[in-house]
């Protein structure tokens, strides 16, 4: 079994600055990628170029750049950009995100996630073999001719660095099964979000068969990569609130994250087996009962989603997360003091080896 590489996402409501300070304690521990968010916050990017020059081994994951709001060329730019200042250790992280963001704070139409993923994968992986970009989708013309609504003065263009890497790793967000499927079946990572591991064949099996058997080998192996609370400790207190924490986050999008009968969150729970707590879960979420959605959320799932509770039962879910197919684990410590998180990303960097 393949050992499963440590990362750390970086929270993007916190003091930036201080955090990249510390980073190099991480990385001194075994921290081998760092997710840098974006949502609606500051852009994810420029953070990461700061990051590419105070770390030396990181790689630097965009965690989740949407796609609707910068073009195919213009992320296939960016991530060989990063590519080139960081000696080769970019990783494009790409998402749908959703109509409330992408309609809501870019002011762009929200429309065919599934194709468009799809075609910015390929479109991407031309401008970094330095072609000519001529692309003819249902979504994207390169160069946009008149009959696309351009003014028929678009030239075929290549990209005029040449990028460190001709594929740079592209990772697809996705929980969805015909997303799930794609992400198989063309990129290089896939990252599912709430991840049980004893569950992944009931939510993901079949997607993830289909995707696979039109994979180009090329490609390797897919990856898996997750998120998940971590804080090793015998502490019942500490392990009561630390699973709080995660209760909550996770009543949050299971219940809240969409209208009834249009949450993915939700619809991914169920096919988790948790079909009954699921509707609860989100009925009283939206009726406002945030506290109650919480409580509703099984304990089992809670605990099979994180890295939370004694040294000995970690190992067991890291081996749980690695058994399932992960191969990158983006784990957020939750203790007190800077000392105690990178104290826990060092233990788990050593379960992980």
């Amino acid at each position: 079994m393949t050992p499963i590489t440590l990362g750390m996402p970086i929270n993007y409501a916190g003091d930036f600055r201080e955090t990249i300070a510390n980073l190099a304690d991480f990385e001194g521990v075994g921290v081998r990628r760092i997710a840098v968010p974006e949502a609606y916050s500051f852009d994810a990017v420029s953070q990461l170029g700061f990051i590419a020059a105070k770390t030396e081994k990181m790689e630097l994951q965009t965690a989740i750049l949407p796609m609707y709001s910068r073009t195919p060329s213009n992320l296939a730019m960016t991530a060989a950009g990063l590519d080139y200042i960081s000696g080769g250790r970019a990783i494009l992280g790409l998402g749908a995100s959703g109509p409330q963001v992408i309609e809501g704070f870019h002011g762009v139409k929200y429309d065919f996630p599934l194709g468009r993923a799809r075609e910015h994968a390929q479109i991407c992986r031309q401008v970094w073999r330095r072609e000519k970009v001529e692309f003819a989708g249902k979504h994207y013309t390169l160069p946009l001719d008149v009959e696309h609504g351009g003014s028929g003065l678009g030239k075929a263009l290549k990209i005029i660095n040449h990028p460190v890497r001709e594929r740079i790793p592209m990772l697809l967000a996705a929980i969805g099964p015909k997303n799930v499927e794609l992400a198989a079946e063309l990129y290089e990572e896939l990252q599912p979000f709430l991840f049980h591991p004893e569950h992944v064949d009931a939510a993901f099996g079949e997607p993830l068969a289909k995707g696979k058997a039109l994979r180009d080998p090329s490609l390797g192996d897919l990856r898996i990569v997750v998120q998940a609370a971590a804080l090793i400790t015998e502490d019942d207190d500490l392990i009561g609130n630390a699973l709080a924490g995660v209760r909550h986050h996770a009543a949050l999008y299971i219940g809240g994250m969409g209208a009834r009968g249009k949450n993915f969150y939700n619809s991914l729970v169920q096919r988790y087996g948790y079909v009954d707590e699921a509707k609860l879960i989100q009925d009283l979420y939206l009726d406002g009962k945030k506290e109650q959605a919480a409580e509703a959320v099984p304990d089992e799932l809670v605990r099979a989603m994180s890295l939370i509770g004694p040294k000995s039962y970690i190992a067991e879910r890291i081996a749980a997360f690695a058994a399932a197919g992960v191969g990158v684990m983006l784990a957020s410590p939750v203790a007190g003091t800077h000392a105690d998180r990178v104290a826990t990303m060092g233990a788990l960097a050593e379960i992980m080896a």
